[in-house]
C-alpha cells in the first residue's frame, strides 16, 4: 500500500507531465489536482487537515516569562505505534517533567536531521552545480545564540 506521501508526490508528477513546470506553489498545485480529479477530500482527511491546523497553532501558542524571553507553550510528543505514530500536546506550565524532556529531546533530533539534510543539500549543490562558488554554511550556532540573547537585553533595557 503506498503512502499519503507517495500519493501527493504522484501528483506533483502527473502536473509535471501535463505540461507545468516548477518552481509551482502548492496551491497551484491542488487547484490543478481537485481540477483534473486528482485529489478529492476524504472525510478522514478533514480531520486530518483540522487536526495539522491546531498542531500548528498550537505550536505558534507563546507566552513571555518572568525573565522576559518568549516561551514555547505547547509542546508535543510523538509516540511510535506501528507503521504510524500518534503525538500528544501538553503544556509547558502544567506538563509532567517526563514530557516535557522527551518533547525538548524530540525537537533537538529535530532540528539535527534539518541540518543533516541541509548539510547534504549544500554538498550536492557544490559538488554537482557550483564547485568554484562554495555556499559558506556554519553549522555551529553559539556565536548566533549569544547575539540573540545580547540582543534581547539590549532591547529590554
Amino acid at each position: 500500500m503506498r503512502s499519503r506521501t507517495d500519493f501527493l508526490q504522484e501528483i506533483v508528477s502527473k502536473y509535471l507531465e501535463a505540461g507545468h513546470t516548477l518552481p509551482a506553489s502548492p496551491k497551484d498545485i491542488a487547484r490543478w489536482a481537485i481540477d483534473n480529479k486528482h485529489w478529492a477530500p476524504q472525510p478522514e482527511a478533514m480531520v486530518n487537515q483540522c487536526a495539522d491546523q491546531i498542531a500548528r497553532a498550537m505550536a505558534a501558542e507563546y507566552f513571555t516569562d518572568a525573565q522576559g524571553r518568549r516561551i514555547r507553550a505547547k509542546h508535543a510528543v510523538v509516540f511510535p505505534e506501528g507503521p504510524k505514530q500518534y503525538v500528544l500536546w501538553d503544556d509547558i506550565r502544567t506538563a509532567e517533567h517526563k514530557h516535557i524532556e522527551i518533547a525538548l529531546q524530540q525537537r533537538r533530533h529535530h532540528i539535527l536531521s534539518e541540518c543533516k539534510q541541509l548539510k547534504n543539500d549544500v554538498d550536492y549543490y557544490h559538488e554537482n552545480r557550483h564547485p568554484l562558488r562554495p555556499i559558506q554554511m556554519i553549522f555551529d550556532f553559539t556565536l548566533d545564540l549569544e547575539e540573540m540573547k545580547l540582543a534581547r537585553k539590549k532591547h529590554a533595557a
